[in-house]
């Protein structure tokens, strides 16, 4: 590498999130002495309660942080990969450790099952004492429905789903 700093080349993005204002990095973190942080972990989420761990990334994230936020969950971290490959191990236990007391790790993602990034998580996940389970849409041909009405009450189902597991 020739640079001592990474960034990431390419950014996916639906256009949902262009203009949504919590998905905003003030000017400070792309000033010099930052670095691009692989694992972000839930600021809201009281860490000495946090019985449970949601995985995610991309978008289901702020459908994830809404409902937390609009339900108070405290008791529940959102932790995001913002990046897959090469997976941040290191990262990932780091940021794992500050939820001493977390009995289930659940990896949550829009796709169906048989897509996204389930696999290659099962795949690559650290051993750690707790087990990963998925939440996501049931194995489909499609990665979408094609319906918005259905699609928006899929996304409902999936973020009630993820929260009680």
């Amino acid at each position: 590498m020739t640079f001592p700093f990474r960034k990431p080349l390419v950014i996916f993005t639906p256009k949902s999130l262009l203009r949504l204002p919590k998905c905003i990095s003030p000017l400070e973190e792309f000033l010099e002495g930052t670095r691009f942080m692989e694992v972000l972990r839930d600021e809201y989420a009281d860490s000495q309660s946090v019985q449970k761990v949601l995985l995610c990334c991309g978008k289901v994230y702020y459908d994830l942080l809404e409902h937390q936020q609009k339900k108070q969950i405290k008791d529940i971290a959102i932790i995001r990969l913002e990046q897959l490959y090469p997976f941040p191990e290191k990262q990932l236990l780091s940021v794992l450790k500050l939820y001493s007391n977390v009995r289930n790790i659940c990896w949550v993602q829009e796709e169906p099952e048989n897509m996204g990034a389930w696999n290659f998580i099962l795949r690559t996940f650290p051993q750690t004492e707790n087990k990963i389970m998925l939440v996501a849409r049931e194995a489909d041909s499609s990665p979408a429905v094609g319906f918005p009405q259905v699609h928006l009450s899929q996304q409902k189902k999936l973020v009630q789903r993820a929260f009680e597991v």
